[in-house]
């Protein structure tokens, strides 16, 4: 008998053909959309409405501007912009003429932005004038400076104008009725987003189309987006590609509320004057919303899904949240995993839960999306999963299709992430019973006092509980007789009464454990990321001086 390999008998005069294979891109969404709803409302933007017609066709002349400017496959388009329809456009006008769009983290200094363009090859760099400073100062550090165009969005008023002509300009360059082919690879990059590194040089993660398209679904499953769903980008466009949500709420034919700053004055009422029904943000903007003067929380009356990511957050702020009208669910992702890769999946028992209960259940990061392989909490050298007891802790893994290519131009960083065939995330959990993975630290923030491990998040949730206190950070201080202290950073609520450090680690006492319980307390701002994550490498090095 011949043996039959792959796949025997179903290998045979099977092939691939333009009849039952294309490549999978998020580019194919808005092409439906735009088919399908022509004349709902894709985009809103202050006074500006575009139909998901008028969506695709600006993002058609903008890949013609673009093409016949010759920028094509493998060339980089930079776009330094906060959530305006030009940014939100390029997410597909660059990638139709199989170009890589690269968003700009606008809270970069001068010095960052100029490396990323540097070590991305910029060919085309977007601006919007509110960031001209900022462009000016990294342009002026570059040999070879790429081509500038301006957004000149009359919402903003202030800033220069760098560039040779603004970006509607730009798009008259182009035909909506020039051809475009898309990806002629579904493992073609699409994006480069760069991290936000506490230390040294960014790196350039490359997504492909393949993740971005699956991604995409993956979040119109974990957040119920449809075609009555309506967008508030609360959430960078610039980080993870706004979590895919620029395509994903695309795919689902949805609108996109564009906003240029999170202010609760103006969040509030763009919910009830658009009938917003989705969101998304970290923690510190759930933060912004629950700590707003009372007269900015204008109420609505239906409920907003708001998908968090980073770390937990708080019990108390999820509960906070519900009260003013928002249902809170908690994603778990990086930047190399496109955003969320996970999530806390409801259960329907948690219905019956108290809320102390039902919130610490919430604050899980859960479960894999249907669109990730799989994840794995294992011990980082051996890949041994750990059991699913609910304390043994290990890192957590990712695998699958939306997880990054690589990082550019980096080949040992890459290598070092993929060791063992899986996404080493850094990230120390827990597998409970249910299967629900619980994120207890990043593996350089555990704190061991006296031979006994403490968790960073399990102190920072306890304090947040506390009615004076607004944020917190804990991190450790050396201390010569038991090696590591816990130190805590608070900053307290506007209206709290002054309370010394004292008030708080006596409350803390009849809360926790005493080897938990922290020994220093400082008051105070919390330094931030970029991208408002609490900068511990700071707080580190601030706790070893005191």
């Amino acid at each position: 008998m011949t043996s039959q390999t792959d796949n025997g008998i179903y290998a045979r005069d099977l092939d691939r053909s333009g009849a039952n294979y294309h490549p999978l891109t998020p580019l194919t969404y808005l092409e439906r959309s735009a088919s399908v709803y022509p004349e709902k409302t894709a985009v809103i933007h202050g006074h500006a409405r575009f139909t998901y017609a008028q969506f695709y066709k600006r993002c058609r002349r903008l890949a013609s501007a673009l093409s016949r400017r010759g920028i094509g496959r493998g060339d980089t388009v930079s776009v330094m912009a906060s959530n305006v329809p030009a940014l939100l456009e390029a997410h597909y006008g660059v990638p139709m003429v199989g170009a890589v769009l690269n968003a700009l983290n606008y809270r970069l200094d001068a010095g960052n932005i100029a490396f990323i363009l540097g070590h991305a090859q910029t060919k085309l760099l977007i601006t919007d004038r509110e960031f001209s400073d900022t462009i000016a100062a990294a342009l002026a550090r570059m040999d070879e400076p790429p081509v500038v165009i301006d957004i000149d969005d009359p919402i903003f008023e202030g800033g220069k104008l760098l560039g040779e002509k603004d970006y509607e300009a730009l798009l008259l360059e182009g035909s909506s009725d020039d051809p475009h082919q898309g990806p002629s690879d579904e493992w073609q990059a699409i994006s480069l987003c760069y991290t936000s590194g506490t230390t040294g040089n960014p790196k350039g993660v490359v997504y492909h189309h393949r993740g971005a398209h699956l991604n995409a679904i993956g979040q119109i499953l974990a957040f119920g987006l449809n075609q009555r769903s309506v967008y508030l980008w609360t959430l960078p466009m610039f980080h993870c590609n706004g979590w895919t949500y620029t395509w994903a709420v695309t795919a689902a034919a949805g609108t996109h509320v564009c906003l240029r700053h999170v202010d609760p004055a103006v969040v509030f009422p763009m919910i009830k004057e658009h009938g917003v029904t989705h969101m998304c943000g970290a923690p510190i903007v759930l933060n912004m919303l629950v700590h707003a003067p009372a007269e900015q929380q204008v109420s609505f009356q239906h409920t907003v899904e708001v998908a968090t990511g980073g770390a937990a957050p708080p019990s108390k702020i999820i509960s906070a949240m519900e009260d003013l009208g928002f249902r809170v669910t908690h994603l778990y992702g990086l930047t190399e995993s496109y955003g969320p890769a996970a999530l806390c999946a409801w259960q329907s028992d948690w219905n019956d839960l108290d809320v102390e209960a039902r919130t610490a259940m919430m604050a899980r990061q859960g479960v894999a999306y249907h669109t990730l392989q799989e994840l794995m909490v294992a011990d980082g050298q051996s890949m041994q999963p750990v059991p699913s007891d609910g304390s043994t802790m290990g890192e957590l893994m990712l695998c699958g299709n939306t997880v990054m290519k690589g990082y550019l131009k980096n080949p040992g960083a890459t290598d070092e992430a993929f060791r063992g065939g899986w996404f080493h995330t850094g990230d120390l959990a827990v597998r409970h019973p249910d299967g629900y993975v619980e994120i207890k630290d990043r593996a350089k923030d555990v704190i061991i006092s006296g031979g006994e491990n403490v968790s960073s998040l399990e102190v920072e949730e306890l304090l947040y509980k506390h009615p004076a206190i607004m944020e917190a950070a804990v991190v450790a201080r050396p201390d010569d007789y038991w090696g590591e202290t816990v130190c805590a950073f608070v900053t307290l609520k506007p209206d709290a009464q002054e309370i010394d450090s004292v008030e708080i680690i006596t409350w803390c006492r009849e809360k926790i454990a005493g080897f938990k319980i922290p020994r220093t307390i400082v008051f105070g701002p919390l330094p931030k990321t970029s991208t408002g994550k609490i900068q511990k490498y700071v707080l580190r090095k601030t706790a070893t001086e005191l």
